[in-house]
Order: structure tokens, then sequence, then C-alpha cells
């Protein structure tokens, strides 16, 4: 049901659909586990001079997680779980693209023991992310998307005057590759048709620039560029 509402929403691949579902329960199993380690009791923390010093971790309070349509339940189930992991109650804004998986991921989560009111689903455009930004009783964000974004995201947690909040930001980025003359040519061209072109190149893992050793730089670039024709 998730990998057909995957392809449906998000014009995925059934094997990209099938990436994400493993994606999102890998996310959920890491938090779980970060959740007993760092979460089980305070922590005691080294004393050189022979005092005893330890801390404690504990949410914040209300985190937003705004996350994108490229991994609608991926990127969004791994906020939550971070999260909610935390112990924070969550409101989670998925992509204007992408609302009915992220109301299928919310929903299994409510039938698997989060409380309705830990975790509540607010789809919409753009101007939800905005006037969450913007309310003082959101005590964190975690945002996955343009870097354009982020920084109006920035400059509205900074007007807001009050407590610094966190603020978890993943945006786009020149992705290198690097091949040197021991590289097998045909491994290095499919690897860099895949990053560069999978998901139309709309995805944040998606190589930019491919350096190749000079001595086998020609040979590749001819490769490459007959496999992207």
């Amino acid at each position: 049901g998730l990998m057909g509402v995957v392809v449906r929403e998000a014009g995925k691949t059934l094997d990209a659909a099938l990436a994400e579902v493993r994606e999102a329960a890998d996310f959920l199993r890491y938090y779980a586990g970060e959740a007993r380690r760092q979460f089980a009791g305070p922590t005691v923390l080294p004393g050189p001079t022979g005092e005893r010093n330890t801390i404690e971790l504990c949410g914040r309070g209300v985190f937003a997680c705004i996350s994108p349509w490229n991994f609608p339940l991926a990127i969004f189930t791994g906020q939550v779980a971070a999260a909610l992991a935390a112990g924070n109650a969550v409101i989670a804004k998925p992509a204007e693209q992408t609302p009915v998986t992220a109301f299928l991921a919310v929903e299994l989560m409510h039938a698997a023991g989060i409380p309705g009111e830990v975790l509540q689903l607010l789809p919409g455009d753009g101007s939800v992310g905005a006037a969450l930004s913007k309310d003082p009783r959101i005590a964190g964000i975690a945002f996955t998307g343009s870097n354009d974004t982020a920084w109006a995201i920035q400059r509205t947690l900074t007007d807001r005057r009050g407590a610094i909040v966190p603020f978890i930001a993943e945006t786009g980025g020149i992705n290198a590759m690097i091949a040197d003359s021991s590289a097998l040519a045909e491994q290095v061209v499919r690897d860099a048709v895949r990053s560069a072109f999978d998901s139309a190149g709309q995805r944040c893992s998606a190589a930019r620039v491919l350096f190749l050793q000079e001595e086998i730089a020609d040979h590749v670039t001819e490769m490459l560029t007959g496999a992207i024709a």
C-alpha cells in the first residue's frame, strides 16, 4: 500500500518506492535505538579533577517537521521519529504535493501506539510552514528542502526575539564524485548516471560534479556522453 501511493503520488519507480519503505523502517529502528542509548538516564562526563558531572537529555516541546516531496515517506518518517524519540510532540507538515503518503504514515504511527495528541498532521502549502515558523509555541524545527526556504525559516526564527530555537535543516548542495585511473570506467559511468539522474536529479544526494584523473578523463567523458544520450 505504501509503495503504491508513493509511486502514484510522487511518481517513483517500484524499485525507488521499495527502497523508500525500507529507509523509513531503518529510520524508525535507528531513532528507537538512539532513544534507548541516550535517554536511558544521566550520562557521566569525564571528571579530570575528581568532580562528578552528568548530563541528561530531555524533550523541548513541540517540534515542527517540514518535509519534501522527493522522499515523501522516508524523510517524513525520519524527521517525525527523531523528534518523537527525543521526547517532543510533533506537528508534521508534509510537502503539498504528497499529503496522502504522509497521511498513511501518520495513520500507521497512531496505530502503532503513538498518541494522537503527540503527533498531528498539518498538510498545506508553504504558508503553513511559514505560520509554524512564526508561532512562539514551536520549540524546534526540522526541515528538508530548498536553500531559499531554509534561509526564510532562519530569518523568521531570528525575528522571534526569544530563546534560541533549534533549527535542523538539510538543503541542497554540490555533491562530487571522484574517480582515479584505478576505477573501472564502466562502473564510474554507471554510478555517475544513476546518481545524477535518478529522480530526475531532484534529490539531495544527486551527483553534481564528476572529477576525473587527467589520464582517464577523455575516455570516461566519451563513455559518459554516450550513456547520457
